[in-house]
């Protein structure tokens, strides 16, 4: 069938649609659900359902955007798009443009404010299971763009595949991706309203490449403090203004290496010993020795 073009598919193409879900995933229109799907880089795509025969999606545009009109559905059904590529492979996956809103209104409510406590549970990249279905939750606070996408190792790395969802004026987007999997790398890509487009990484991002490489990588933290006995009786301290603080802050990466080794960094256990001995020569220079009132800074 001949491709049909229309200026929200041309957009879309382009990577410049602000309202992606709007467009993309399954939609009641006129009493039969429409689905939708942006697949650049298939030669075929089938809506599959339980106990049914997979339907063919029609290629409505050049760029690799698929429909299917179901004319026996006048309700939104759970359902996976079976994806064929060049060279005979074909993949089942979950359309990520089928699953709803993940940040609550709450959470953006408290954004705003600037009294999110935990937001660092809430942007980033984070494995996450929505109803059953594994993959990773991104979300991107960029209040002056018109476009944001997830691009990454799932995806090629292009910005067309998972455009997110705006969640208004907050500037906050999101989108969960059932494809995306630990270990992947990812980035973001912003459209500027001047038209710029730009590459970001993740400014609440776990883990990232090895310098001078600066991809995300989506992991799962799972450090084992050691702070227990501390944090359970750090209520019995009474006033913080009684007790001394210690502030040291160091950028690792920069901050010394080991010569001979190919100027490696330094392991944690390296630094930790440094730092300390650096702390003890900054309380002799200061003569604070732990005084109340006193907080030695260690700046590296």
């Amino acid at each position: 069938m001949t491709a049909t073009t229309t200026p929200s598919f041309d957009l879309l193409a382009g990577a410049r649609h602000a309202d992606p879900f709007g467009i993309l995933g399954p939609h009641v229109e006129q009493g039969r659900l429409a689905i939708r799907a942006m697949q650049p880089t298939a030669d075929a795509v089938e809506v599959v359902r339980e106990g049914r025969e997979p339907l063919p999606m029609v290629k409505r545009h050049p760029s690799g955007i698929f429909e299917a009109i179901l004319e026996d559905e006048s309700a939104i059904v759970p359902y996976r798009l079976r994806v064929s590529y060049p060279g005979g492979h074909s993949a089942d996956i979950e359309d990520p443009y089928r699953f709803g809103r993940i940040l609550s209104d709450f959470d953006i409510y408290l954004f705003g404010e600037g009294s999110h406590t935990r937001i660092y549970d809430k942007l980033g990249a984070h494995l996450l299971d929505v109803g059953g279905i594994s993959g990773v939750h991104f979300a991107v606070w960029a209040p002056n763009a018109t476009r944001v996408s997830v691009v990454g190792d799932f995806n090629g790395w292009d910005g067309r595949v998972h455009p997110m969802r705006s969640l208004g004026a907050s500037g906050v987007w999101e989108i969960f991706i059932p494809s995306a999997s630990e270990g992947e790398r990812y980035k973001f890509e912003i459209r500027t309203r001047a038209g710029e487009l730009l590459i970001k990484i993740d400014p609440f991002g776990f883990a990232f490449e090895v310098p001078p490489l600066s991809a995300g990588v989506i992991c799962r933290p799972e450090y084992d403090w050691g702070d227990g006995e501390w944090m359970s009786t750090r209520e019995s301290f009474g006033s913080w203004f009684d007790r001394p603080m210690a502030i040291y802050e160091v950028h690792l990466g920069s901050w010394a290496r080991v010569p001979g080794e190919d100027s490696r960094y330094l392991t944690y256990d390296e630094l930790s010993e440094q730092i300390a001995q650096g702390e003890v020569a900054i309380r002799r220079r200061s003569g604070s020795h732990g005084a109340p009132g006193i907080v030695p800074q260690v700046g590296f």
